[in-house]
């Protein structure tokens, strides 16, 4: 099937895997968007002969634009030219843009009247009940991509309206599954980059260590399919085979298995409501041989309690967690901080933030760079 992508965050995990995904299936990418990757950018730009690129980094997207001087590619630059990237028409905008620097893009991706394949979770995380009003105005769909996400909205498919009794959040329970509090004092970021089962960026493998990720993907849950946290799950499976799943009124359990391979849910999301062909391995059951549940651990993994904490309390908490995770986990990234100190500065971001009710795009961001402040501010 013929499809034309615009792709946001293409030189991430993600981002890779969905260029991947067109290559293989002969998809048509009018454009892309990165930080400051330029040595990949360029590439991309150059195989897929992209319409435009966008760089956030100015000083890398004047380089970029000297680098591709000899082709037909626009070049632009800071938070403007990636939302007028995403505001290209295309039959489907992936947004794997990390962190909240996703959420721009994705409102200029959604006022252009282009469907988003969802895998910035941030963006439903710290404005999803904004997010969902403009997705209904302009009358576009959001799919996810997110693994967990992509099985549950797969899940649901045929399923009566009204029908959905709980959502099963699965959790591959990261490289310190089974640990106290007391190990984790002293771990380092070598561990907790040490996925077990999946190969992402280092920002979204240290969430997952911290169960912050899972977290985020309650909240992200609670916006996409309309269901409060207390109708989530939570349980911890270490294979990654069964990537969540669905109680139904009748007390039927739908879920969706596959290999840990995130080429399928981006392949679904693009060619939702069709499939398209095999872009991974196939599952072998016979071979996983056995799959094990197990409740996830929240008095030593704190940050999934917080998170549900945060939904529950409503208004910009999540935003505020949100953002203090994103500062806590560079801080960290950079050996500033202890890998037990992400919990508790998320949980002091949290309390701070003062509760709302109503709020718009710019309290948002507000609340995110007030919460990234206090962090900073804990921090010798």
């Amino acid at each position: 099937m013929s499809k034309t992508l615009v792709i946001l965050g293409s030189t991430g995990s993600i981002g890779e895997q969905a260029l991947d995904v067109a290559r293989k299936n002969g998809y048509c990418v009018k454009a892309i968007a990165a930080s400051k990757s330029i040595d990949k950018l360029e590439k991309q730009a150059r195989e897929f002969s992209v319409e435009a690129v966008a760089v956030f980094d100015e000083t890398c997207a004047k380089e970029l634009a000297e680098r591709l001087a000899d082709t037909d590619t626009k070049v632009l630059s800071g938070v403007d030219g990636v939302c007028e990237v995403a505001s290209l028409k295309a039959d489907i905008v992936l947004n794997a843009i990390v962190g909240i620097a996703g959420l721009k893009p994705m409102f200029a991706a959604m006022n252009a009247k282009n469907d988003v394949a969802l895998a910035n979770k941030e963006t439903l995380v710290t404005a999803g009940e904004l997010v969902n009003a403009k997705a209904k105005e302009m009358g576009i769909k959001i799919i996810p991509v997110d693994s967990e996400h992509s099985a549950i909205f797969q899940s649901l498919q045929g399923a009566p309206k009204g029908s959905l009794k709980k959502v099963i959040l699965t959790a591959s329970g990261g490289p310190f599954y089974g640990k106290t509090y007391d190990e984790l004092e002293n771990v380092t970021v070598a561990e907790a980059l040490n996925h077990p089962n999946w190969s992402m960026g280092s920002k979204i493998t240290i969430d997952s260590a911290t169960l912050m990720n899972k977290g985020l993907e309650v909240i992200e849950a609670v916006h996409l399919f309309g269901i409060s946290a207390n109708d989530i799950e939570v349980l911890v499976h270490r294979q990654s085979i069964l990537h969540s799943a669905v109680e139904l009124c009748d007390g039927a359990v739908i879920g969706q298995m596959g290999t840990p391979d995130m080429r399928l849910p981006i392949e679904y999301a693009i060619t939702y409501p069709e499939r398209g062909d095999i872009c991974c391995d196939r599952l072998s059951l016979s071979e996983v041989g056995t799959l094990t549940f197990a409740k996830p651990d929240t008095k030593t993994f704190k940050c999934l309690k917080l998170c549900i904490d945060a939904i529950n309390a409503g208004g910009l908490k999540p935003a505020a967690a949100n953002g203090a995770n994103e500062e806590a986990v560079a801080l960290f990234l950079a050996g500033k901080i202890k890998f037990l100190d992400i919990p508790r500065l998320v949980e002091m971001a949290i309390s701070a933030q003062p509760d709302v009710k109503e709020y718009d795009l710019e309290d948002v961001f507000v609340a995110d760079k007030n919460a990234r402040e206090l962090v900073r501010n804990q921090v010798g």
